[in-house]
């Protein structure tokens, strides 16, 4: 996910009801530790997401799978009161929606098991898509978490020297994201979609 640091500080921290009140409308927005983040996606950060979403949506109606895909909703870890992360793309169990609190009303998630799969898009501020949303999106037991890093943006110990556009794909075992680093023709292999026929680099281009 892009993220440039907010020009909008706050001298404390924000909780989770003020976010929604001041910025809940807005999906340009998310909350993590109290503070607000302005999403400002570029050109080529909009078609990753945009391809990643074809890709799955396609994959989602081909196996009559009870999912569907869920862009800019936002993700509040019940263990996180003053954090609400909204993934670039995000599928979804729609079986699993009846125990969702705050679902009926609003786009709110709170619970891992309603989320199959997430993505993040990186075009500047990396440091929340290659630690802290890896520590929570684990924590939440999501099953599979990608960080699409189309410009090698991401810190060395992350994607390696030199740095090249890369796709991490984070499979969860016992309890962590063991991460695989894929980069040009390598072939994606995901638990999630095992049919899936993609390459890293159509993924991180946006196209095929």
């Amino acid at each position: 996910m892009t993220l440039a640091i907010s020009q909008l500080r706050q001298r404390k921290p924000l909780s989770f009801d003020e976010f929604l009140a001041r910025y809940g409308g807005d999906d340009r927005y998310e909350l993590i530790d109290g503070e607000v983040f302005d999403l400002e996606p570029t050109g080529q950060h909009e078609e990753v997401a945009a391809f990643i979403t074809a890709k799955l949506c396609i994959e989602i109606d081909r196996t009559n799978l009870p999912w569907f895909v869920l862009q800019r909703g936002l993700l509040r870890p019940a263990n996180a009161s003053i954090t609400a992360f909204r993934p670039d793309v995000a599928v979804v169990d729609r079986e699993q929606l009846s125990q969702e609190p705050r679902w009926p009303d609003q786009s709110i998630l709170t619970l891992g098991s309603s989320i199959k799969f997430v993505a993040e898009v990186v075009s500047s501020n990396w440091q929340n898509d290659y630690a802290r949303k890896v520590e929570d999106y684990a924590t939440l037991g999501i099953s599979e978490y990608w960080i699409a890093d189309y410009a090698g943006l991401g810190g060395t110990r992350h994607i390696g020297k030199p740095k090249h556009p890369t796709l991490s794909v984070c499979t969860l075992v016992d309890g962590e994201y063991k991460i695989q680093l894929l980069r040009g023709d390598e072939m994606i292999v995901s638990p999630t979609f095992p049919d899936l026929r993609l390459t890293a680099e159509q993924v991180l281009r946006g196209r095929r």
